[in-house]
């Protein structure tokens, strides 16, 4: 098949665009490159890559392709929260304007990155919500994600066949590393700091899914009949957990691989958002079944954090990235709109 991924040199994309191409699709890119293009590097020869806006798409942009895999967009609650009306625009609005330009250039599978934490609630429960939980997320980043699924799925016709698979938080090494995500984040606390801080006593469910298993849905989803996953909502996820067992187990793994002690600093105080959520849909119509353990990415991250990474960049916390951009994009403006 001819794949186009949106959002292909990001976090998730870094590992999914090769690994399509490992089966046999024809893959481009579609990027705005806030990240830059270095994860698409081991695979640059093989891949077509278009720098663009997704708010700045058009029909042509999409004509030709089997399937759109729409990861591009902003990611992360604190993202979402420093700017809720580009949120709003980017997830919702340009979700709905590439969903269209794609349905109107007669492609014929749509797959969208939306997320689990469209479920969160601020009291924690044991409560496991499947996809036709209701739900009402408040949240800049949440409500974003909801609205694009309303929008894309009110575009299913005939012929255009939108999934929106809702996962896990994910972790594991990347090409665009990110050390803002929960269990990466206790691995690169683990290396800097020999301790990982778990909030408000790491009483919040989780749903979390290894990278190596969020690639996999992506492609099964992407080659799935029509008739399976057609206007279809599914979660997606590697297992359920509270953050305490999580950072439990992280520390477990690290400690006999590194052979180094590590502490568990557990604070009362901070957000409680927890969303514990039932999979089986996955496994219904994708035929998913989770493979990958948290053994081997934690143990992956940790030996690129041993080969020296500079993990305190702000290129690899999406927020601080975001900032430092805005800020440079105001200095230049003062500047005369050139930096020399």
């Amino acid at each position: 098949m001819k794949v186009l991924v949106t959002g292909g040199a990001g976090y998730v994309g870094a590992r999914l665009v090769p690994h399509l191409l490992e089966h046999g699709h024809k893959v481009d890119v579609l990027d705005k490159l806030v990240f830059g293009d270095g994860a698409l590097a081991p695979c640059r020869d093989r891949v077509g890559l278009e720098v663009k806006d997704i708010r700045r798409t058009s029909r042509e942009d999409f004509e030709g392709y089997d399937a759109v895999v729409h990861l591009a967009g902003i990611s992360n609650d604190p993202t979402a929260e420093y700017n809720p009306e580009a949120n709003l625009s980017i997830n919702r609005d340009g979700t709905a304007h590439v969903a269209k330009a794609a349905r109107d250039a007669g492609v014929p599978r749509f797959v969208f990155a939306s997320s689990c934490s469209i479920y969160y609630t601020l009291d924690p429960d044991d409560t496991v919500r499947d996809e036709d939980y209701p739900v009402e997320p408040k949240a800049p980043y949440s409500l974003s994600k909801h609205l694009a699924e309303k929008a894309l799925l009110d575009l299913a016709s005939d012929g255009f066949s939108p999934v929106c698979l809702r996962k896990g938080t994910i972790y594991g090494q990347s090409g665009r590393m990110r050390y803002d995500l929960v269990a990466n984040t206790f691995t690169k606390d683990a290396f800097a700091r020999r301790m990982l801080t778990i909030h408000a006593g790491g009483r919040m469910w989780r749903p979390i899914l290894n990278m190596a298993d969020a690639v996999e849905a992506y492609r099964l989803a992407v080659e799935a009949p029509a008739e399976k996953v057609h206007g279809k909502v599914i979660n997606v996820l590697s297992e359920n957990t509270r953050i305490l067992d999580l950072a439990r187990k992280v520390r477990g793994q690290l400690e006999g691989h590194s052979g180094i002690k590590l502490d568990l600093n557990v604070q009362e105080v901070g957000a409680v958002r927890s969303y514990n959520v039932e999979g089986a849909r996955s496994r219904d119509l994708l035929g998913f079944e989770p493979k990958s353990k948290l053994a081997s990415e934690v143990s992956a991250m940790w030996d690129i954090l041993e080969s020296g990474v500079e993990y305190a960049d702000p290129i690899f916390y999406n927020i601080r990235w975001l900032e430092l951009l805005c800020e440079m994009r105001d200095r230049i403006a003062k500047m005369g709109g050139d930096p020399l």
